[in-house]
C-alpha cells in the first residue's frame, strides 16, 4: 500500500490563525503565512521583500526596532505588543511571540491580533472612566471635555458635538462644541442641522462619501455638510431623547465606519447616564441650598457667603452690610386672599429684590416673609442705607397678583461689620432688632 506523501511544511502554516513571519537581518520579510493577509492587508506576494519597520505605527518604532534587537541577540520575546498600520490605513493592534535563529541568520515570529480584547478592554476603561468624570467634573461643560478625550481614545474625534434638547421649549442647545484645529471654533451650524436631524429622527447618523447622498435625501438639511464624515447619535433617557452626541472629520482624512457607529451607541448610553447624574447632583444641590418657593439662597447658603465674606475682610480690611427685612402685616394677605396669592407676593418680592442689589450681592429668603439682604465690599456705611431706601421703594409699587392691586410696605434693619459685631450670629441678631424698631415706630405701614 502506498503511503500518502506528507502535506508541505508551508500548506500547514497557512491553515494557522495567527501569522507565521520570518525576517531577514536587514528587517525585510522573506516568508509570510496566509494569515497575514487577514491581519495585515497585504497579501504574502506583496509583504515578502518589505521592511517590517515601514508598517510600524510611528509612536511604536522606536521600542519595536529595541525589541528586535534583543531577539536578534539571542533573547526570544514573548508577549510583546505593538502596533501595525494595514494597507487600508487602519491600525491592528498585535501580539508578537518572536526568536532569533543564529545558524539562518532568520528572525521568526507568531503574530496573533488582539485589536477586538484591545478595543474592549480600551471599552471598559471607557466606561469606568466616563462614570468617574461624572463623579468628579465640577458642572456638565467639564463633564463633556473629559466625556471628549475619553471617547477620543476609541475612536478619531477632533469635531465633537454635545446638544441638549428641551422638550419644554422645543429648543436646542450646545454646551460643548469641538472643531478640528483648522476651522473657526464658531463654525456650529453644519453640526447644529446634523444635531437637530440626529434629535428629531432619534436615529444614529453614519454620513460618509459612500452614503452622503443617499441618506442627505431623507434629511431637512438647510446647509451643505458634505465636506465632511459625521457620526451622530441620540442621547435616550427614560425621559426620551436629552440630545445628541456628534463626531464629525474632513472627508478626506477619516471615513467612519459601522463599527465606529456601534461603539459610539453603546458608549452613549454610559453618556446619559453621566449626564443624569450631574443633573441630578445639581438638582439636590441646588435645592440643599436655595428656596424652593422663590429660587432665592436659603439660611444655610446665606450662612456659607457670610462666613466667607466674614473671612475674606478680616483677612483683607474691608465692610459687610447686613439687611434684614420682613413684610408688613404678610399674614393679612394669607388671610384675606389665600396662601397661593402670598406664595406670588413673596416670589414678587424676591424679583424686585435681586433687581436693586449688585450682581455680587445676595438676596436670602430665611423663612416666611422674612429676607436678608449681604452687601459685600462696601466702602462706606451710606452705601447701606442707599440700598434699603431703594428696597422700600421697590417694593412700595403696587403689584398686581391675579387681579389683585396689592400695596405691600417692608420693615427693613441694618447691622454692619465690624460696628454691630465680627459673627454671623451678632449681626443677624443686631438687623432682626434693628428692623422691629422700625416695624414699631410706625413710619412703613402698608396699604393692602
Amino acid at each position: 500500500m502506498k503511503k500518502p506523501s506528507p502535506t508541505p511544511l508551508a500548506s500547514v502554516i497557512d491553515l494557522l490563525l495567527d501569522a507565521v513571519c520570518v525576517v531577514d537581518s536587514n528587517g525585510r520579510f522573506v516568508f509570510v503565512s496566509a494569515a497575514c493577509e487577514r491581519i495585515f492587508g497585504y497579501t504574502p506576494e506583496e509583504m515578502r521583500g518589505k521592511a517590517m519597520i515601514e508598517m510600524v505605527v510611528a509612536e511604536d518604532v522606536a521600542r519595536t526596532l529595541a525589541a528586535a534587537n534583543e531577539v536578534m541577540s539571542g533573547q526570544p520575546k514573548l508577549h510583546f505588543e505593538n502596533r501595525y498600520r494595514r494597507k487600508d490605513g487602519r491600525e491592528v493592534h498585535i501580539m508578537w511571540s518572536a526568536c532569533w535563529s543564529e545558524t539562518d541568520q532568520l528572525r521568526i515570529g507568531v503574530a496573533r491580533d488582539i485589536s477586538e480584547l484591545k478595543q474592549a478592554q480600551a471599552l471598559q476603561t471607557a466606561i469606568y472612566s466616563i462614570s468617574e468624570a461624572a463623579h468628579a467634573a465640577k458642572d456638565l461643560v467639564a463633564l463633556f471635555q473629559q466625556i471628549h478625550q475619553i471617547i477620543g481614545t476609541l475612536l478619531p474625534a477632533l469635531g465633537f458635538c454635545v446638544a441638549l434638547y428641551d422638550a419644554q421649549s422645543d429648543q436646542l442647545n450646545f454646551p460643548y462644541h469641538v472643531e478640528e484645529q483648522d476651522q473657526a471654533s464658531s463654525a456650529l451650524e453644519p453640526s447644529t442641522s446634523i444635531c437637530q436631524a440626529v434629535v428629531r429622527s432619534g436615529q444614529p447618523l453614519l454620513l460618509t462619501p459612500e452614503t452622503l447622498h443617499s441618506v442627505l435625501a431623507t434629511l431637512p438639511m438647510t446647509v451643505d455638510v458634505s465636506a465632511f464624515c459625521w457620526l451622530g447619535v441620540p442621547l435616550y433617557s427614560s425621559q426620551g431623547t436629552i440630545g445628541a452626541l456628534v463626531l464629525k472629520s474632513h472627508a478626506g482624512s477619516v471615513s467612519y465606519t459601522e463599527k465606529h457607529l456601534e461603539l459610539l451607541q453603546f458608549v452613549s448610553t454610559q453618556v446619559v447616564t453621566a449626564i443624569e447624574r450631574k443633573r441630578l447632583y445639581a438638582r439636590l444641590q441646588h435645592m440643599a441650598q436655595n428656596d424652593e418657593l422663590t429660587g432665592l439662597p436659603n439660611r444655610t447658603f446665606l450662612h456659607d457667603r457670610l462666613t466667607v465674606a466674614l473671612a475674606r475682610v478680616k483677612h483683607s480690611g474691608g465692610r459687610v452690610c447686613v439687611i434684614f427685612l420682613d413684610l408688613n402685616k404678610f399674614k393679612q394677605v394669607n388671610d384675606s386672599f389665600g396662601h397661593a396669592v402670598g406664595d406670588l407676593l413673596l416670589q414678587e418680592v424676591a424679583r424686585r429684590l435681586k433687581q436693586v442689589v449688585r450682581e455680587g450681592d445676595t438676596v436670602a429668603r430665611i423663612g416666611g416673609d422674612e429676607f436678608v439682604v449681604l452687601l459685600e465690599t462696601i466702602k462706606q456705611p451710606e452705601t447701606a442705607v442707599l440700598v434699603s431706601r431703594k428696597i422700600r421703594a421697590a417694593l412700595s409699587q403696587p403689584m398686581d397678583l391675579e387681579g389683585r392691586n396689592l400695596h405691600i410696605l417692608p420693615s427693613i434693619g441694618i447691622a454692619h461689620y465690624p460696628e454691630h459685631g465680627d459673627g454671623i450670629a451678632q449681626l443677624l441678631k443686631h438687623a432682626d432688632e434693628a428692623m422691629y424698631m422700625d416695624k414699631s415706630s410706625g413710619s412703613s405701614q402698608p396699604l393692602i
